[in-house]
């Protein structure tokens, strides 16, 4: 028997198979890849670590999580400072000084304010009702027709004007030429990449590879006493109440045989008419000199079963589907669950190792 069983080996299930192991647990981690790490999984190609499931820049502005992550890897200091590209014009992001005098040619804050103010008052929304109204009422129309709206509609698979204004309040707007997209004092990319990472935590700790485990749940939990759980909650109830919606991402990966292919680790393609969201050159997360480069296209789509679910959709009706499913999940006496997929919500990888942290102490 074992004191635990953790389904996933992302940061959520290997932190906490760490802190059982620490305090004396025996644990078993089954992942149904092939591979540990989850969505932060890299892969080394050509020299360069790739990030196999889309860019994962490390910030937080608590030092606790700063200092506890770091136990594990060192850290580079990369700086996130993606650039937007619309129809051949190269912009800053997030929106900034350097964004504002691209696009209006001014060069004071104040410059930036009045028009920012007279593109607003134009509009004349007082409570944005919709993501379109929202984005319009934080950087006027001209940012937001080249900047947002088509990365946006692209990225969730729906017009703007159907999609909730929370989705956008928490966009950077700074009156400053500062590209740094986080406002966090900690930031950087653990140098080698995230799967060594996630192996020094599951150091010692028996873990099962290509292992599905709601195809062996019977076995799996009666070998073990509590369960941690950070899979799709949906799944794990059979979808007895409907499915839960996710957006998925599709990656068109490949070597280029050139030194520098973009100039920028991340380059967001704003414009509709372009299919994919971002192009990733993954050498320049941490400032490399190959001479071969490794480039991803991602593709947002929507996600249907088999598929690998990213990001939830926090809409009303999936929200109050995932109460019922949380209902449930409190009732559980041997499972926690835990993570993106077991919370149903969008978490940055701050906020799950501070998740896990929290649950670790909860129950262990």
């Amino acid at each position: 028997m074992y004191d635990y069983l953790i389904v996933g080996s992302g940061l959520f299930g290997s932190i906490f198979a760490f802190e059982a192991r620490k305090k004396g647990y025996s644990c078993l981690v089954v992942e149904k890849r092939g591979h540990v790490g989850g969505n932060i999984y890299t892969k080394e190609v050509e020299g360069i670590q790739v990030h196999e499931y889309g860019a994962h820049i490390f910030h937080t502005g608590n030092k606790e999580v700063w200092e506890y992550i770091r136990q594990f890897a060192e850290f580079n200091r990369y700086t996130n400072s993606p650039i937007a590209y619309y129809k051949g014009e190269i912009y800053n992001m997030p929106f900034n000084m350097n964004t504002f005098n691209k696009m209006w040619g001014v060069v004071t804050p104040e410059q930036a304010r009045k028009k920012i103010a007279e593109q607003i008052e134009k509009y004349g929304v007082d409570e944005p009702k919709n993501l379109e109204e929202q984005a319009i009422s934080l950087v006027g129309k001209d940012i937001y027709e080249k900047l947002v709206k088509g990365y946006t509609e692209k990225q969730w698979g729906r017009r703007a004007t159907e999609l909730p204004p929370e989705i956008i309040r928490r966009l950077p707007v700074r009156m400053t030429y500062d590209n740094n997209y986080f406002n966090d004092c900690y930031q950087g990319i653990p140098i080698g990449g995230y799967t060594q990472m996630i192996e020094r935590m599951l150091d010692g700790i028996e873990v099962r590879l290509d292992t599905d485990y709601l195809e062996e749940k019977e076995e799996l939990d009666n070998i073990c006493h509590k369960i941690v759980y950070t899979g799709p909650i949906d799944a794990y109830y059979d979808y007895k109440y409907g499915e839960l919606e996710y957006r998925s991402v599709r990656f068109e990966t490949e070597v280029l045989d050139e030194e520098n292919h973009q100039g920028n680790a991340v380059v967001n393609y704003t414009e509709y008419e372009v299919p994919y969201t971002r192009i990733i050159e993954h050498k320049h997360f941490e400032f490399g000199t190959q001479p071969k480069t490794v480039v991803s296209k991602e593709y947002s789509a929507p996600w249907k079963r088999g598929d690998e679910p990213y990001y939830p959709v926090n809409n009303e009706r999936n929200n109050l589907l995932y109460e019922k499913y949380a209902s449930d999940a409190a009732r559980e006496e041997k499972v926690i669950f835990g993570g993106r997929l077991g919370k149903y919500k969008y978490y940055d990888m701050h906020h799950i190792v501070a998740e896990a942290l929290a649950c670790a102490r909860e129950n262990l």
